[in-house]
């Protein structure tokens, strides 16, 4: 599986981006999906998950902000970013998740920058 992200950029406090995960493969719709994201000097950390029946679940420092969904015909999974903080700043990166709600395959495609200015 091919994963490439797309949509980061640059934003002030409060302001919006979608970012986008495109899947290769025919078994998109067969497995789980996620955001992580990697902010200089720390880890990577879960950010959302949405499960074959677009079951969601998220970080808390997300919650209420983020949504995550999918197009199963696009092979596609979605992240739109409201209300954005100086701390969402960070590397975006999308994965199939290993188990649910948060553990993921350690693959990585390549990611997406976002940041946020105050």
């Amino acid at each position: 599986v091919q994963l490439q992200a797309s949509g980061g950029g640059s934003v002030q406090t409060g302001g919006s981006l979608r970012l986008s995960c495109a899947a290769s493969g025919r078994t998109f719709s067969t497995y789980s999906m996620a955001w992580f994201r990697q902010a200089p000097g720390k880890e990577r950390a879960f950010v959302a998950g949405i499960s074959v029946n677009h079951m969601r679940y998220y970080a808390d420092s997300v919650k209420g902000r983020f949504t995550i969904s999918r197009d199963n015909a696009k092979n596609t999974v979605y992240l739109q970013m409201n209300s954005l903080k100086p701390e969402d700043t960070a590397v975006y990166y999308c994965t199939r998740l290993r188990v649910w709600p948060s553990i993921p395959y350690n693959y990585w495609g390549q990611g997406t920058q976002v940041t946020v200015s105050s």
